[in-house]
């Protein structure tokens, strides 16, 4: 299997700052791979609270993560905190990937890159449903 390639954008739309907890360390003493994409989703739904939205209702509908993707790039440790920055790319008529990238702010060492494909989803019809104009407009 060849190695997971994820490009980065141009620009990142939002920051926030995620300090690496215990239970975010694993037997190697390091950030677990679990606990990033759990980072990245934290991330996500901060970037998501600052629009005034929640994963189940931006501008009127839900999104569903359709995958996921993670290049891990250096280790990190309890008490480090991570810059996660977050962008929004390659949007389709129902939804999009948010790119995030980690980096140690005590050393300015990137840790990781994650891709998440989300669709937008009426979880009442149980259906896909189109991008919202809404979330388009902060994008």
């Amino acid at each position: 299997m060849s190695r997971v390639k994820i490009e980065l954008p141009d620009k990142f739309i939002f920051t926030t700052e995620i300090p690496i907890r215990i239970s975010d360390i694993n037997y190697g003493g390091h950030l677990g791979n679990d606990a990033v994409l759990a980072i990245a989703h934290e991330a996500r739904l901060r970037f998501l609270k600052h629009h005034n939205f929640t994963e189940l209702n931006i501008d009127g509908a839900g999104i569903i993560m359709t995958d996921a993707a993670v290049q891990y790039k250096a280790e990190a440790f309890y008490g480090d905190v991570l810059s996660v920055e977050i962008a929004v790319t390659d949007f389709t008529r129902a939804g999009c990937d948010f790119i995030y990238r980690l980096t140690n702010k005590n050393n300015n060492t990137v840790v990781a890159i994650v891709k998440t494909g989300i669709v937008f989803y009426d979880y009442g019809n149980k259906k896909v449903v189109s991008v919202p104009e809404g979330f388009k407009q902060i994008i």
